[in-house]
């Protein structure tokens, strides 16, 4: 199992605010790289293509209000299952933190290819979301 948490992050909003924005799939596009084509989206489900890399579906599995939401990958499109964790922190009534946590069962001859690039791409999701408005 491998696991790859990203950088906290320090957002000047609102938790509720943070929090529904990001259980959103059709609000995720905008947090996303150049690299990110094919984005296809509903309120729970989300794919797209990385470029280099594969294929990603998701789909939001549950939430708690204004602390987690728990993605699971869905349809199969990668050699490796994974959950993924947003993690949301309130720290004052206009500020919170947030954070990715992603488990997969890579394979191993796979992870010295993968894992940096993943700790990447979640440590650049993490930073955007300080963009969020």
């Amino acid at each position: 199992m491998a696991k790859i948490e990203s950088d906290i992050v320090k957002i000047e909003q609102p938790v509720e605010k943070v929090f529904g924005f990001l259980s959103d799939f059709n609000n995720f596009q905008t947090l996303m790289p150049p690299q990110v084509t094919n984005w296809e989206s509903t309120h729970e489900t989300c794919s797209f293509t990385v470029s280099g890399m594969a294929s990603v579906a998701m789909r939001i599995r549950s939430t708690e209000p204004f602390e987690k939401i728990h993605i699971v990958s869905d349809k199969g499109k990668l050699p490796f299952e994974f959950t993924l964790e947003v993690r949301l922190k309130k720290t004052g009534e206009t500020l919170c933190t947030g954070q990715l946590i992603f488990d997969a069962d890579i394979p191993v001859f796979l992870r010295p290819m993968i894992e940096g690039p993943l700790r990447n791409f979640f440590n650049m999701l993490a930073q955007k979301m300080k963009d969020i408005t």
